[in-house]
């Protein structure tokens, strides 16, 4: 009995001394807590960009049209060639014109012939002065005829009306044109400044109004800041613009209200006819930004990792308002002071704990006024700037 309780108890010992040295190497084979950098949640003022994708026209998009028919006998433009108001553009054959015009000049001689060979007559009372009246009556239809034809032989000489750059000439020498053809002869642009038209839809334009004072839409025009423009590279355009003009009435068939930006265009940069996108900033009091590396997607849903007291992270599920290349905005799912994991979050999970190192809120990633692509939406709101 004595031999198998002092077996029993070496068994138990040894037992012991094996689940020691398991726990003892499970604990040395636990990697310690990895060191990640975090921020404290803090409101911030922040500017809001609303971008519209817009099409730029010339301040000044004349179409060049025939006020007469006839042959294009010369062309002395070509197509985007700078040209000064008054500039010779081209010249209608205009024979027919000219024989018109003869024929209608002798109906003048002839008139005045027979006025001046009455008025003796009506002098002397020979006959009734109704005959002269009706003899200076044919020589002024005359006249006018004549002078209506030596205008339209004028209108065969086509000058440019304003300073601009040629567009398409869709007609070549020896083409038949006419006022009422399909296609202008050519398009006058003045580029020197463009504007850019976009369209808000109801919601949008609900909005705009509320985000603007004024009692009309034009004192909210006044009230809007200056405007930005982002070219199909995904570049910004140096120069800024205003909202200058908004239509007074939604189309009805599509629900839109037009606005125009203007920008100038000293370089050249912006050419009538291409596409771009004005941002409207709008400026946005006490909001969480959170920087995008610091946000994953858990089937569908966006989430950070929030640092506990105890230093162990859990996830929580976000409300994002809006994005930015570099930040988000959040409209719900934390709250200032709270302490989120900016980076490296593929690496954490529930209830891991973590060495926070804490990141400045200034060296925390700022949003920048650049994005890297034009959105091709119809509107799309970005936040850019931090303050």
């Amino acid at each position: 009995m004595k031999k198998r309780f002092l077996a029993g108890a070496m068994a138990a010992l040894l037992i012991i001394t094996s689940c020691g040295k398991k726990e003892e190497q499970a604990a040395q084979a636990a990697p310690p807590p990895m060191p990640f950098p975090v921020m404290a949640i803090a409101k911030q003022d922040a500017v809001i960009f609303e971008e519209y994708t817009a099409s730029l026209e010339g301040q000044q998009n004349v179409e060049i049209r025939p006020k007469v028919n006839g042959f294009i006998q010369k062309i002395y433009v070509d197509e985007g060639q700078q040209v000064k108001k008054g500039q010779l553009l081209f010249k209608l054959e205009t024979q027919t014109l000219n024989q018109d015009a003869a024929a209608a000049k002798a109906n003048v001689s002839a008139a005045q012939v027979e006025v001046d060979r009455l008025k003796p007559l009506v002098d002397r009372k020979i006959i009734s002065n109704v005959q002269l009246e009706t003899a200076r009556a044919r020589l002024a239809q005359a006249k006018a005829a004549y002078s209506s034809i030596a205008a339209n032989i004028g209108y065969g000489t086509i000058t440019s009306p304003v300073n601009g750059v040629i567009g398409s000439l869709p007609y070549k020498e020896g083409s038949l044109v006419s006022a009422t053809s399909e296609m202008p002869l050519t398009t006058v642009s003045d580029t020197r400044g463009m504007r850019a038209y976009f369209s808000m839809n109801d919601k949008q334009m609900i909005n705009f109004s509320r985000e603007f004072k004024g009692a009309t839409l034009q004192e909210k025009l006044k009230n809007t800041p200056e405007v930005s423009l982002l070219l199909v590279d995904g570049s910004e355009y140096e120069q800024k613009g205003k909202l200058e003009a908004v239509n007074g009435m939604a189309n009805a068939e599509t629900g839109t209200t037009q606005f125009r930006a203007d920008f100038p265009n000293p370089e050249a940069i912006l050419r009538s006819g291409s596409k771009a996108t004005v941002r409207i900033p709008l400026a946005k009091k006490g909001v969480i930004l959170v920087p995008q590396n610091a946000v994953f997607d858990m089937q569908g849903k966006q989430m950070v990792y929030v640092v506990g007291k105890d230093n162990t992270v859990k996830s929580k599920i976000l409300d994002i308002a809006t994005t930015s290349g570099l930040n988000y905005i959040v409209s719900e799912g934390l709250e200032e002071g709270e302490v989120i994991v900016t980076e490296g979050t593929s690496k954490l999970k529930d209830g891991m704990a973590i060495v926070p190192q804490p990141v400045a809120a200034q060296e925390a990633p700022a949003a920048t006024a650049d994005t890297t692509a034009v959105s091709q939406t119809q509107t799309k709101t970005t936040t850019v700037t931090k303050k």
